[in-house]
């Protein structure tokens, strides 16, 4: 029998597969994602190609059975072209924030399936979103009504939460922003028969 391993622990991908319904093992893939973006940057790699690799490295990482669908993921931003990770404090987070706050950022984000230890299937998304004009103040605001969970999020906003107050426009498939880009996944596991419906 086909499992299906999701080589991720993130509680939103995670959440996203609960709730279509997906069965599924969680099993963090152990890839160092600094060493992947420094060698990616290091050949010149755009943003959405960072994201692959570290979805690539993700799903090839995982011990599975030959039979086995292991989905790996990733997502950067991809803010006046450069690339941020998650911010590692809340300071980070408000200055992050107040910076994008006006704009449009890009959330480039890549899914792949592998099997018997090659990739078999993947998918690219890029997701647009541009922020109201919003103060330091409301900022901070923002940031102690939820707390340092924000720091799990490259964002540092949680969309699905009061995060969404933060934005006057999104362009994209709001699985995808979430880390998942769900339909397209769907699809791919009803096309190799693993999902019936």
């Amino acid at each position: 029998m086909t499992r299906i391993i999701l080589a991720s622990k993130s509680a939103s991908r995670r959440a996203l597969l609960d709730g279509a319904g997906v069965p599924f093992e969680a099993v963090g893939s152990g890839v160092d994602e600094d060493i992947i973006k420094g060698q990616e940057k290091a050949k010149g790699a755009s943003p959405a190609a960072i994201a692959l690799a570290l979805a690539r490295a993700k799903a090839l990482a995982v011990q599975a059975d030959a039979e086995d669908l292991v989905i790996g993921g990733d997502q950067v931003l991809d803010f006046k072209n450069t690339l941020y990770d998650k911010p590692k404090s809340m300071g980070e987070a408000a200055e992050r924030l107040t910076a994008m706050a006006g704009q449009t950022h890009y959330l480039r984000g890549a899914l792949c399936l592998a099997q018997g230890g090659d990739v078999i299937w993947s998918h690219e998304e890029t997701s647009a979103l541009t922020m109201r004009a919003a103060s330091r103040e409301e900022v901070e605001a923002y940031l102690n009504s939820v707390g340092d969970r924000v720091l799990r999020t490259v964002g540092a906003y949680e969309l699905e939460g009061p995060g969404v107050r933060l934005f006057e426009k999104i362009e994209g498939d709001y699985f995808s922003i979430l880390g998942l880009p769900l339909l397209p996944l769907l699809d791919a596991l009803r096309t190799r028969g693993v999902l019936l419906w």
